[in-house]
């Protein structure tokens, strides 16, 4: 599979999601400057809120020669209470220098893997994982000696990940394609990260 692509590819893709081209065209050009894009993927997801509203959500990863920018679209509906609320997008985008990249992280889920054909089977979902560091988490906990009885204060334990960007493709959801995609966009990331 070839790992080029070009910025009117790019935004073809954009356009073709349907969700908002215009903004999301706009912000991700923005970033990338001139530079020329090398590979990219572009993601649109839904998810259900708990009053079962959908709210959708677009991703566009696109990899230069010196940066990966990373673009994530949040779409938020009127707000009822207020009158003549209209609905919102919120777009983020960050540019990461490649030598910032530290993980690129990839789960393969292979259904029936005793028929695995290297090079021919493709997975059925693949969870990619973007670290630069950037975002991390902190999960503190009180720490314990182990004697039961024990009421000293042991301070706290913790751990601290990071958390960049994770991307769930299916075929199921997203279609051979994507996860197609998604593996050549993956390839070409992997190859410039630092």
């Amino acid at each position: 599979m070839s790992t080029t692509a070009s910025t009117d590819e790019m935004l073809s893709a954009i356009e073709r999601s349907g969700y908002y081209p215009g903004l999301i065209a706009d912000a991700v050009s923005a970033a990338i400057g001139d530079e020329q894009v090398v590979s990219y993927f572009v993601h649109h997801d839904a998810h259900f809120d708990p009053g079962l509203e959908v709210r959708r959500h677009l991703t566009v990863l696109a990899l230069t020669p010196s940066r990966l920018i990373y673009s994530h679209t949040d779409e938020y509906p009127a707000d009822d209470n207020v009158p003549g609320s209209r609905p919102q997008a919120e777009t983020s985008t960050e540019a990461i220098r490649c030598s910032r990249i530290s993980s690129v992280a990839l789960t393969r889920v292979i259904h029936d893997p005793a028929r695995y054909e290297r090079g021919v089977t493709m997975p059925s979902e693949i969870v990619l994982t973007i670290g630069w560091n950037a975002v991390r988490h902190i999960e503190l906990e009180p720490a314990h000696c182990g004697d039961e009885t024990c009421e000293a204060d042991h301070g706290y334990s913790g751990t601290l990940t990071s958390d960049d960007v994770t991307m769930r493709i299916s075929e199921a959801a997203d279609g051979a394609e994507a996860v197609s995609q998604a593996l050549t966009f993956i390839q070409a990331l992997s190859a410039v990260a630092g």
